[in-house]
């Protein structure tokens, strides 16, 4: 499993012009699974987003993680981050987890993000989606298990 996570100030995640999912300060996190992955996969990816310090304390410092601050989640599938990308000019999706298994294992993180955290927001798995967001810092980086 792939989470590339980004400190914002604000994210929304827009299907067919109607707004899905939206945030203020926190952080969006866009998931690439990959066939592998499990449930317990899931819940260390989780555990690692909710306690990952990327926002800065009263010095300015990472030493805050999204649980100290009560920061939005906002959570978007997003199978080309599995994409094979080392060789050739075109990508491919054989490393991404089939459909069917990367929508039950998205479906559980964000069941189990909603259990332990709010406010927890999503995009719609396989939708083609707009997703809007001011980075903060800009602050991005990638957790892979």
């Amino acid at each position: 499993m792939k989470a590339l996570l980004q400190r914002v100030t604000h994210a929304s995640v827009v299907v067919d012009g109607n707004t899905v999912g939206a945030i203020d300060t926190g952080l969006l996190v866009l998931v690439g699974i990959e066939p592998a992955d499990t449930p317990s996969i899931s819940a260390r990816m989780l555990e690692r987003l909710l306690n990952y310090r990327v926002f800065p304390d009263q010095e300015g410092r990472m030493n805050c993680s999204l649980r100290d601050i009560g920061g939005g989640l906002l959570l978007v599938s997003q199978f080309t981050l599995a994409a094979e990308t080392k060789k050739g000019n075109r990508p491919g999706f054989s490393t991404a987890a089939a459909p069917d298994l990367a929508e039950t294992l998205f479906n559980d993180l964000v069941q189990q993000a909603q259990r332990l955290h709010q406010p927890v927001a999503t995009g719609r798995f396989g939708a083609d989606m707009q997703v809007s967001l001011t980075n903060d810092g800009p602050v991005t980086f990638l957790l892979e298990l």
